[in-house]
């Protein structure tokens, strides 16, 4: 089994591969106050209400975006489970994947979606993650990642509003009945839902009248996207498992460097 984790600054999506399909996935918090030995007995007991073992690993990759816990998770692979994580970045084999961008500043995350999004459903193709952030890559017909942009999160945009604002009450983010709300809740929830869905198909449309790609589909992910996704008309697919199918991509694309 292949182990895969995407590290976000919220959470770590964590999925069980075999070579031909994704096993198991979990979502852990992205706690950097964790030891490793924490991280390997919360990892232990996924894999063993699942049937499998630290034995059962047969290598690891991993993508990240909060290099501070990056040490943290290494030392846990490589004492539980001795295998050395392949670490996602613009210096891996990323097969059919080039970069027209600043290769040391691109995160680890826009490179997996990218690799998935054209490995699975060609290009060219506009991937939206919402995320901590909501971010937006575009990868032409030849697979060169040609650059995007980043915008706030869903749920760190809720937040903001609640912080800055001493009156208003942290929401549950949920799409309202209608976009004129009677209430103070239901105000907040049609101004980030709706407002998040006006952004995503204001970009989108932009990048496809401003750019070659007006044919591109439009894919989604991230744990936001259905929220947003169920009110917009532009978005073609909804895959919320696309960082860790780029993750698989890439493990078989660069699994000879790992060390054991």
């Amino acid at each position: 089994m292949i182990l895969l984790m995407d590290v976000g600054n919220t959470n770590i999506k964590i999925g069980l591969s075999n070579e031909k399909k994704h096993v198991f996935t979990w979502r852990v918090a992205t706690d950097t106050s964790r030891t490793a030995d924490e991280f390997g007995m919360v990892l232990f007991d996924l894999l063993s209400q699942a049937g499998f073992t630290f034995n059962d690993i047969e290598g690891i990759i991993l993508s990240s975006v909060a290099p501070s816990i990056n040490y943290t998770l290494e030392h846990m692979c490589t004492f539980y489970m001795h295998k050395k994580p392949i670490m996602v970045s613009p210096k891996l084999n990323l097969g059919k994947i080039s970069l027209d961008y600043t290769a040391h500043e691109l995160g680890s995350d826009r490179i997996i979606n990218a690799v998935a999004a054209y490995e699975l459903y060609s290009g060219p193709v506009i991937i939206v993650d919402f995320g901590s952030c909501t971010t937006f890559g575009v990868v032409d017909e030849n697979g060169v990642f040609r650059g995007g942009m980043i915008a706030p999160g869903i749920k760190s945009s809720a937040e903001s509003l609640v912080n800055t604002a001493a009156k208003l009450p942290r929401i549950e983010l949920v799409k309202p009945s209608a976009v004129i709300g009677k209430n103070t809740v239901e105000n907040m929830q049609a101004g980030v839902i709706y407002g998040f869905t006006g952004l995503v198909e204001y970009i989108v449309n932009k990048i496809k009248s401003e750019s070659p790609f007006r044919n591109a589909k439009v894919v989604a992910t991230g744990g936001m996207s259905q929220l947003v996704t169920q009110n917009s008309n532009v978005i073609d697919i909804v895959d919320r498992a696309l960082s860790l199918k780029g993750l698989k991509i890439l493990y078989d694309y660069n699994k000879n460097i790992q060390s054991v």
